[in-house]
């Protein structure tokens, strides 16, 4: 069953209730098959390289990000995996917390034992925001191309990729070097 709405939506709604500007929510689920390869693997290297080769936690990746926050004396970049960041979306808020982290690294398993990955892909590509009131891939490629999601190049693909670390505030016109850094990463795994 497809998501027809998630907490983190449900957060964002009430949050627009204390804000100035109108908010409006474009949300179309669409399969996985019409979300064109490119955008499935700029999103893939730009936010879990390892997705497919861990169980939901990348425990590799969190001991790297652990060790530069020990360095720098400051917690520094996230290291949750698309897994972790889907859990966080349907049922959790983007609230940053102790509690929410213990919460998703007791749902991720779960999600892991009961969804393959092309699923956890597809819910995830559809559910994240990627700007405001704007989720998943379809509504996304309509917002910033005026385009359908299948219409969508490798170049945007790399764009989109790039928004969505901070899908509020950032926009693809604004993201060149990281999606140059992502279309390099492409090229390299033969994507």
């Amino acid at each position: 069953m497809n998501p027809i709405f998630t907490t983190v939506q449900i957060q964002r709604r009430v949050e627009s209730f204390f804000q100035e500007n109108n908010y409006e929510k474009h949300f179309t689920f669409i399969p996985l098959s019409q979300i064109p390869r490119d955008l499935r693997h700029a999103v893939i290297v730009a936010e879990d390289g390892r997705f497919y080769q861990h169980r939901g936690i990348d425990w590799r990746e969190l001991e790297k990000v652990i060790e530069d926050s020990l360095e720098r004396m400051q917690l520094g970049r996230g290291g949750s995996t698309i897994s972790q960041q889907l859990v966080k979306n349907i049922f959790l808020t983007t609230h940053r917390s102790i509690v929410r982290k213990i919460l998703e690294f007791t749902l991720v398993p779960l999600a892991e034992l009961t969804l393959d990955k092309e699923r956890i892909l597809e819910l995830y590509l559809n559910v994240i925001e990627w700007g405001p009131g704007v989720y998943g891939a379809e509504a996304a490629s309509q917002h910033h191309y005026g385009v359908s999601v299948s219409d969508v190049n490798r170049e945007q693909a790399a764009r989109l990729a790039a928004c969505i670390p901070s899908p509020l505030t950032l926009q693809p016109n604004q993201v060149e070097r990281y999606s140059q850094r992502i279309l390099h990463r492409m090229s390299s795994r033969g994507w």
